[in-house]
């Protein structure tokens, strides 16, 4: 680590996390997360004014907390960092609202960022510089995607995604339907791990000859296993959870596995990045491990706590921006739930593509009525 590579803090409020994280280059100095996944456990899914109101009362100590960790000053930053979109509009606008304020106060670059970018960069504090060009493997609640970056900080490349739900979602869905709370994913990994990953014959998505190659589909497999649990019941049969977990969960990370390779393959890249709060998966890891050496790729998965949403994965990504000299935000910049993975960050107003998006800008506020 040296003294003169960037100091940035990142902020990530897309869901029920508020996380706060400090990293000076590629190093991570500070990894603060408050979670309300508590309070929303009892409706067994997030509810995103309730998201809301805990980010806003979570954001001070939070940051308070991260400042203390890394043992800086906020005086000390070069930079700070805010997840501006995909996500919950709500959520994201208080981070954001966050961010431009300590930016303006501290008279601080502000680089609004892309929350699935954030997941790609969060590997380089784990691993070191990304390869140029990263293949990444994102599966979360919200995401399940295939990209290809040969630039992080300005050119990703979707090469496919879920065209219903994501993998996250289906554990969340199937552990509703077996009993188990939310969220679903560490619960049906673990009780899978006493299952019998074979017991069950449940459908792959759109793995066919004529199947996009690159995109999934798990709404399918959800209803396959749900009815499979409803027959049992109906006919007053104990339902084998654990070989329902293992054989649900085998499913679910062999798509992912099996597509993934194949990009790598299809693309000439070497090695595998796997990212996203699924990605904590122990099957998965253990299955994209044992694939990727049969096909001579390198793995590169960050450590559980760094996969599932966190403040480090934005300030990893802002201190790329920093580096290369990317421009910075303004003081206009926008929560945009729907921000596309194409654009990893958004420069400020003055510098922003003719061609322009056009998506649900859900804030806009300028320099002159901040604190109006």
């Amino acid at each position: 680590m040296a003294a003169d590579e960037p100091l940035v803090l990142g902020i990530e409020t897309s869901c029920d996390e508020t996380g706060v994280g400090i990293v000076r280059g590629t190093t991570l100095l500070a990894d603060a997360v408050a979670s309300s996944v508590d309070t929303h456990a009892r409706f067994g899914g997030v509810v995103p004014e309730i998201a809301s109101r805990a980010h806003l009362e979570a954001m001070v100590p939070t940051i308070e907390r991260a400042l203390k960790e890394a043992g800086v000053s906020a005086r000390d930053l070069d930079g700070i960092a805010v997840t501006s979109g995909p996500g919950l509009a709500g959520a994201l606008l208080v981070g954001v609202s966050a961010a431009k304020a300590y930016a303006y106060a501290l008279g601080k670059p502000l680089y609004g960022v892309n929350h699935l970018a954030s997941h790609i960069c969060v590997d380089q504090l784990e691993h070191g510089p990304l390869p140029e060009p990263t293949m990444a493997l994102l599966v979360s609640g919200g995401h399940s995607s295939l990209l290809l970056a040969p630039d992080i900080t300005a050119d990703v490349r979707p090469l496919g995604a879920t065209i219903d739900d994501a993998a996250g979602e289906a554990f969340d869905k199937i552990a509703r339907v077996l009993d188990l709370g939310f969220p679903g994913g560490p619960v049906i990994d673990r009780l899978a791990r006493e299952g019998d990953p074979k017991a069950i014959a449940f459908p792959r998505g759109l793995t066919g000859p004529r199947d996009a190659p690159y995109d999934f589909s798990f709404s399918g497999l959800k209803t396959s296993v749900a009815r499979w649990i409803e027959a049992k019941r109906a006919a007053g049969e104990e339902v084998p959870v654990r070989d329902v977990a293992a054989s649900f969960q085998e499913a679910v990370v062999d798509v992912l596995t099996r597509k993934a390779v194949r990009a790598c393959k299809d693309e000439g890249v070497d090695h595998l990045m796997i990212g996203g709060g699924v990605a904590a998966n122990s099957r998965l890891r253990a299955l994209a491990q044992e694939r990727c050496e049969r096909a001579g790729i390198r793995l590169r998965v960050p450590r559980p706590k760094l996969c599932t949403d966190n403040g480090a994965m934005v300030a990893a990504l802002g201190a790329e921006m920093v580096a290369r000299n990317r421009l910075p935000s303004d003081l206009e910049l926008s929560a945009d739930s729907s921000l596309p993975v194409t654009e990893p960050h958004v420069p400020g107003a003055a510098h922003a593509h003719a061609d322009s998006h056009d998506h649900d800008h859900v804030h806009e506020i300028s320099k002159d009525n901040l604190y109006s």
